[in-house]
């Protein structure tokens, strides 16, 4: 597409409400915004291994109108091992913006001073297909990768959590040297209210996430 053309069809592009709901979700996950001219605008980056084809189709889906190229595969190599990645970016847009000034502060990941108005199933749904996990086989426990976050901001969101959901979750230390590193992890009580919230909108490739909880959620 020649550049004015693409211009012109970002003039008339504006984010729905579900688009705003899944791009919180992925900002507290995996995903992030770029920007390439200092900060007038930005665009969303996609990136997960070739195994969450499924994950990565569905957001192309509810992103295409932003999207100018269909997701990629590629293939990465990291300390010798190569492992297969499955990407895509929106174009660079005004739109991003705002959301890029509240979750980034001197290029650093940060919680949101709204974050407690933006929660809703959807975005805890994606939250939890893009940077979530079960504790182990073993456990029913799931977890919430939060590392980008500091323990205060944490701790903000586990209160959150509980008033507005009812889900009781606990900050989990992770060792590294000479660095605080937290994630987010559901109490036994609150598990299977957590499930209930984001069950809707769990992908049937993703239910893995859920360990043996996912086995209980009805055939979409």
């Amino acid at each position: 597409m020649r550049s004015n053309i693409i211009e012109a069809y970002k003039q008339g592009l504006k984010l729905s409400d579900k688009q705003r709901e899944v791009l919180i979700g992925l900002l507290l996950g995996d995903g992030h915004l770029e920007t390439q001219n200092n900060g007038r605008t930005y665009r969303l980056k996609i990136e997960h291994s070739y195994l969450q084809k499924e994950y990565v189709d569905w957001l192309y889906q509810v992103f295409k109108d932003w999207v100018l190229t269909s997701p990629k595969e590629k293939e990465q190599t990291v300390l010798g091992i190569k492992y297969n990645k499955y990407y895509f970016s929106t174009v660079s847009h005004g739109a991003f913006r705002f959301y890029a000034q509240q979750f980034y502060k001197e290029k650093k990941k940060v919680l949101p001073k709204l974050i407690k108005k933006w929660l809703s199933p959807i975005v805890m749904a994606v939250w939890f297909m893009d940077d979530g996990s079960v504790k182990s086989k073993r456990h029913r426990a799931l977890i919430l990768n939060t590392q980008s976050f500091s323990k205060s901001e944490l701790q903000t969101l586990v209160g959150i959590l509980e008033e507005r959901f009812g889900v009781r979750m606990v900050l989990r230390k992770q060792s590294r040297k000479q660095v605080e590193i937290y994630q987010l992890i559901t109490t036994s009580e609150s598990v299977e209210r957590f499930v209930e919230i984001i069950k809707p909108y769990i992908l049937p490739s993703m239910r893995y996430k859920l360990g043996i909880l996912g086995t209980q959620l009805p055939k979409k």
